[in-house]
């Protein structure tokens, strides 16, 4: 965009790298998305050229071989690679929160395994906490990891993993009875586990298999798919961090970055969906004018416009506050929950706009039209955010006395 969803007090090179990633969106990814998007095809090319761009080493330390990038930039070129196709956006997001976990929470032997091979793109991940009958109740989790000498037996079923195809590492969140026991608090026997496996569908390891890729209304070309542990072998050092029962806190501290990706990427598909509708606004002509100029318009463009520099200004709060080493919770709830809605509300005035015609194919806010809808769930729905915002609400202005 020209004048809208800047963000002021960037460094230098956070600006030639949002400058590259912007260029790389507008040439190599808006004119080939919804060709792609309507035949579900897996975007590899677009993919190997983020690998060169070295954004999947953005946020992993220099020592590793990454970038050493802030949340803050990651966030702002997630923004802008969601503007340009919101599913490329979410191939980097499972593998940034893997990342981040091991980052945080990782052994050294762990760190260096994974990390270095991360950086460059050469392991692609994915992580795993729903189940079939999960939804946001994360204590709920059914499938289990039993101790068997220096190995875990893994069984259960797992769902929605993004990446779950293309990716060779998943971390998969289980409960773990080992060392807790019976009436230890749900959340405090839970264990991630690092997955190694072949990219692919199928049995991609003995005990692990990837169904196939589940079929869904948008959010096309990244694999979303099912995964089924039916006595899966796991050696005791891929346990995250070397000790059970802290895989809720991981994946917590995971998910809470996540959604400021998600909020990021609402952030982005609302720009588009803006841009998309102030364009066609100009070049559609209804009673001798362009339907810009008739006051009508200029108001949902008006709306428009706000929803998106307020999502934006939320979701760089929650960015620099996690970057600040500050706890982020409710900045990133709020981020979350206002972008994800706000980006719906964005992309249906547009698809208003365009009349008739945002209802055919070959417009591409039919497309954004049907992927909004996903950032209502993902990293937790919208009843999820208000609870963990009130909440924390109620922490801050407890009454004293």
């Amino acid at each position: 965009m020209a004048r809208l969803a800047q963000t002021a007090g960037l460094t230098d090179i956070q600006q030639e790298i949002l400058s590259t990633v912007r260029d790389f969106v507008d040439k190599e990814i808006i004119p080939v998305a919804t060709e792609l998007e309507h035949r579900d095809e897996y975007p590899q090319q677009i993919v190997d050229g983020l690998k060169e761009l070295g954004l999947f080493g953005l946020m992993i330390p220099e020592e590793y071989g990454g970038l050493g990038e802030s949340l803050l930039t990651y966030a702002l070129c997630v923004e802008e690679i969601a503007r340009g196709w919101m599913s490329v956006s979410g191939i980097i997001n499972t593998h940034f929160i893997v990342a981040y976990m091991l980052k945080q929470h990782g052994t050294d032997e762990q760190k260096d395994h994974f990390l270095p091979r991360m950086a460059a793109g050469d392991i692609r991940g994915a992580f795993s906490m729903s189940e079939p009958a999960l939804g946001s109740d994360v204590s709920a989790i059914t499938s289990k990891a039993v101790k068997d000498g220096d190995e875990y037996v893994l069984n259960g079923q797992k769902m929605w993993l993004t990446n779950g195809g293309t990716s060779n590492l998943v971390a998969v969140l289980v409960k773990s009875d080992e060392g807790h026991p019976e009436g230890t608090a749900p959340h405090k026997s839970m264990t991630t586990f690092l997955v190694e496996k072949e990219p692919g569908f199928g049995e991609v390891r003995p005990g692990l298999t990837i169904p196939g890729k589940i079929d869904k209304m948008g959010y096309k070309g990244v694999d979303t798919t099912e995964l089924i542990m039916d006595g899966l072998r796991i050696p005791a050092n891929r346990v995250l961090g070397g000790v059970t029962g802290r895989g809720f806190y991981q994946m917590m501290d995971g998910v809470e970055v996540g959604r400021v990706n998600v909020a990021a990427r609402g952030c982005g598909v609302a720009q588009r969906a803006f841009e998309l509708g102030v364009q066609y606004a100009q070049q559609r002509h209804t009673f001798g004018k362009p339907i810009a100029q008739h006051q009508a318009i200029q108001f949902k463009l008006a709306e428009m416009a706000t929803k998106v520099e307020a999502a934006h200004a939320m979701m760089v709060n929650a960015a620099r506050k996690k970057d600040s080493g500050e706890r982020n919770d409710l900045e990133a709830g709020m981020a979350k929950y206002l972008a994800s809605e706000y980006c719906k509300e964005v992309v249906e005035d547009a698809f208003r706009i365009h009349g008739g015609y945002g209802f055919s194919k070959e417009y591409e806010i039919e497309r954004l039209y049907r992927e909004a809808p996903m950032l209502l769930i993902g990293e937790g729905t919208a009843e999820i955010q208000k609870m963990i915002i009130g909440r924390r609400l109620l922490e801050e202005y407890r009454l004293q006395g």
